[in-house]
């Protein structure tokens, strides 16, 4: 008997068999299909509810309400609501949304609300001083006229222990000051600078003493010239290359 199959159209087997007498048969089979793998690929519900990346962090909700009750108070001249808003808002806020609620007093120029803030900043428990904060908190203040408050903000920074060292925030104080015409505050940082083991780079010498200069500070810039001699050599080349801010946004 010998056995020979022809395929029928969509779903069977047309299979032909051939006795040993010569007799012929058919006979209809299913066809066996082969078994196909479904695959389901599937978004998680995280996935769909991820925000995208950012720099930064925008301020939430109960901070961008904290900085409008503090600012209605502060308008109305109202100590008590003041010290109602204080202890029922602020107080309650966390570490991000607190230092969210400073910069966006600092960004509205509310210097004074600023500075109540930052003394709150300054008590708590996970408070680590930054020179990029005093940095941006004493541009904003000598931007409105502030200086006694700069003054101020400037002898907290040195009472400040375990400063990191911040080459940006130094750079970002020496060019405030300096614009400002605060020489000696200028100076002061200079050396809390290299009193905190953070070196000079090419970027502060040039911010220093080319200010300095222009104000018309030889004795100051003479000193800082010294020094930039002894990091980078008697020509001091870099000083006449103008600075190209790079911005990360």
């Amino acid at each position: 008997m010998s056995l020979s199959a022809i395929r029928a159209p969509f779903f069977s087997l047309l299979l032909k068999t051939t006795e040993l007498n010569g007799t012929t048969r058919w006979s209809l089979q299913p066809a066996t299909t082969p078994s196909r793998r479904c695959v389901i690929v599937g978004t998680s519900v995280r996935s769909k509810n991820r925000r995208p990346l950012q720099k930064g962090r925008n301020p939430s909700i109960e901070a961008i309400q904290t900085v409008q009750a503090l600012k209605r108070a502060n308008i109305k001249k109202d100590q008590r609501l003041l010290d109602q808003v204080w202890e029922s808002k602020l107080s309650r806020l966390l570490k991000l949304d607190l230092i969210a609620v400073l910069r966006e007093l600092l960004r509205q120029n509310e210097c004074e609300l600023a500075l109540k803030v930052f003394e709150d900043v300054r008590k708590e428990y996970w408070y680590k001083p930054r020179v990029s904060l005093y940095a941006e908190m004493i541009t904003v203040l000598a931007s409105n006229g502030l200086f006694e408050d700069v003054e101020l903000l400037h002898s907290y920074l040195k009472a400040e222990h375990g400063l990191n060292p911040e080459i940006e925030g130094f750079n970002a104080l020496f060019k405030t000051l300096i614009s400002f015409n605060r020489t000696e505050l200028a100076m002061e940082c200079y050396h809390l600078m290299k009193e905190v083991g953070c070196e000079p780079d090419k970027s502060s010498f040039r911010i220093i003493i080319t200010g300095l200069e222009l104000n018309g500070e030889t004795k100051f810039s003479a000193m800082v010239r010294q020094d930039a001699q002894m990091y980078y050599g008697e020509c001091l080349e870099f000083l006449e290359e103008e600075e190209i801010v790079v911005s990360n946004n």
